[in-house]
């Protein structure tokens, strides 16, 4: 069942987590997008900062290479053995209680004084970075249901936002700060965001009392029992396979000829993916109007159309191929995107009580192609070169709509 209000004092009292006309207010969805791309960002501050980082606490290549591992590597372990538990408690308390324990990382993080450290406090901030996969779950569950694809898009915008500039915003950090600064400034957003949450955040009562073992259990049940999660969840996983090649090669072809550009050019095409991820509440009430079984198959169209074009490189010159990438990126990273906050509105529509584990099953599977993307993009690269990646993120793309015209799908909801 829905989450039934429970007023308290503060602000909160007044936002009820009971799905009304008119839904949150403008002030706690925006609490809500800020806090998932905050919480999102601290996945991804240490990666443009590595190198400055090796070279102060006397870590070699090797090793301070694990820092973003150790990063991911916690995330995955969080959203499949900590996302589940929104639907077992209080999401408000769940996320209060992450925030602080990201914020301690974070700060143990910059005060880091060997590698050891940082790659344990690197393990704490994935853990609990997942707190923006208790948020997702919580806008959808505060949205009425004829407007929760606009606040899940308006949520996922934030969220896609995070990922998207924090590397852009912790290059510039650590270059004129230091790279502690960085760590230091991210705890504090994410105390802030902590304390904006328990003044504003009203309680949700649990959905289901299952013993924590029976409920990680049931994450199979739901796969079994749902064929719309399971199509959902390929389809963003095959997506999220090309997405990933692309953004984890980009810096290497960008280095070769005929570029010859350095890592800052390589994070300049954040801002052209940021562009993308901005019509996620375009894609969120289209699927309010349409449905969102017509905006995933636009969605990886697009996706897969921009990735295609990407072929056409070798008849442009050198400006002209830097041009159609920035386009390509614009493109696929809306097409992605869109996909994904469509995806998210059938999943929550399936079994509103099991939203936190509908959602751990989901990014599984998106968490299971970036990690395919990264490493099959790579060997591409290394054996064929940049049409391989090319190739590469068109046949994945080719492979997720085939997933969403398959027949049944349109009903699978």
């Amino acid at each position: 069942m829905n989450s039934i209000p429970k007023t308290h004092t503060g602000a909160a009292a007044a936002a009820s987590p009971h799905p009304h006309a008119h839904g949150p207010s403008v002030g706690l969805i925006g609490l809500l997008a800020t806090g998932a791309g905050l919480a999102v960002a601290s996945l991804y501050y240490s990666q443009p900062m590595l190198g400055v980082l090796a070279d102060d606490i006397g870590a070699s290549e090797r090793a301070v290479g694990m820092v973003p591992m150790s990063t991911q590597l916690g995330y995955a372990l969080g959203i499949l053995l900590l996302a589940p538990l929104g639907d077992r408690y209080d999401r408000r308390r769940i996320i209060l209680i992450k925030a602080a324990i990201l914020t301690v990382a974070l700060l143990l993080a910059g005060a880091a004084s060997g590698i050891g450290a940082l790659l344990a406090a690197s393990l704490a901030i994935g853990l609990t970075a997942t707190l923006a996969q208790d948020i997702v779950p919580a806008a959808a569950t505060l949205a009425p249901e004829q407007h929760r694809g606009r606040i899940v898009g308006t949520v996922m915008t934030g969220l896609l936002l995070g990922i998207l500039l924090s590397r852009v915003v912790s290059g510039f950090v650590a270059e004129h700060f230091g790279w502690r600064a960085m760590f230091v400034g991210a705890s504090a957003s994410i105390a802030l965001i902590g304390l904006a949450a328990w003044r504003g955040l009203p309680r949700f009562h649990p959905t289901t009392h299952l013993s924590y073992g029976a409920l990680l259990g049931s994450l199979g049940t739901l796969v079994k029992k749902h064929g719309a999660l399971r199509r959902a969840a390929l389809a963003q996983g095959l997506l999220s396979v090309g997405f990933s090649a692309f953004w984890s090669t980009l810096a290497v072809m960008l280095h070769g000829a005929p570029f010859h550009l350095g890592s800052a050019a390589a994070g300049a095409f954040g801002l052209a993916g940021a562009a993308g991820a901005l019509a996620a509440p375009l894609a969120g009430r289209i699927s309010d109007k349409k449905g969102p079984e017509l905006v995933t198959r636009l969605g990886v169209s697009l996706a897969a159309l921009s990735f295609a074009s990407m072929a056409l490189s070798p008849w442009f010159s050198t400006q002209g191929q830097l041009v159609l990438l920035a386009l390509a990126a614009i493109g696929f990273d809306l097409g992605v995107q869109a996909t994904l906050v469509a995806h998210q509105t059938i999943v929550y529509s399936i079994e509103p009580g099991a939203r936190s584990r509908l959602n751990a099953v989901l990014f599984v599977g998106m968490f299971i192609g970036m990690a395919a993307g990264a490493a099959l993009g790579s060997l591409a690269l290394a054996q064929w070169g940049w049409i391989a990646v090319v190739a590469l993120a068109v046949l994945a793309a080719v492979l997720a709509l085939v997933v969403r015209m398959w027949p049944g799908a349109a009903r699978a909801r």
